[in-house]
């Protein structure tokens, strides 16, 4: 099993990012400097972004580093970048076939348009 090095800074800190986007087009982000050893929750909570939150829903929260997903018991690196994750208004599938149906089948997708004289699908 390999181990993976953490860089921390000269007094011995980790160097982290909280990210959370509240409404979309809205972004909130937090630079934080944590103790050797922090976990995703305490960034969380010492970055203050969810203050309005109560302590049951941080607890139910869905978050990522880098893009990952991670439980808020894992342990930090130097320079990760935690994210906050909300629900999903729409499934992307949902959408999709609801765009798609307003939109017709013959207006959108590799079928928008035919060359003349052309096969059809082609």
């Amino acid at each position: 099993m390999a181990t993976e090095a953490t860089s921390l800074t000269p007094d011995g800190t980790l160097s982290v990012t909280v990210v959370y986007a509240p409404a979309p087009r809205r972004i909130e982000q937090c630079q934080l400097s944590m103790k050797n050893g922090a976990l995703v929750v305490e960034a969380i909570v010492e970055s203050q972004l969810l203050n309005a939150t109560s302590a049951d829903l941080v607890d139910a929260l869905l978050v990522s580093v880098w893009g990952r997903k991670a439980g808020l018991k894992d342990r930090l690196r130097d320079g990760d970048r935690i994210e906050i994750l909300r629900d999903l208004r729409v499934d992307p599938k949902v959408a999709r076939r609801e765009r798609f149906a307003k939109q017709g089948a013959k207006s959108a997708g590799l079928f928008a348009r035919r060359r003349v004289g052309g096969k059809a699908g082609y």
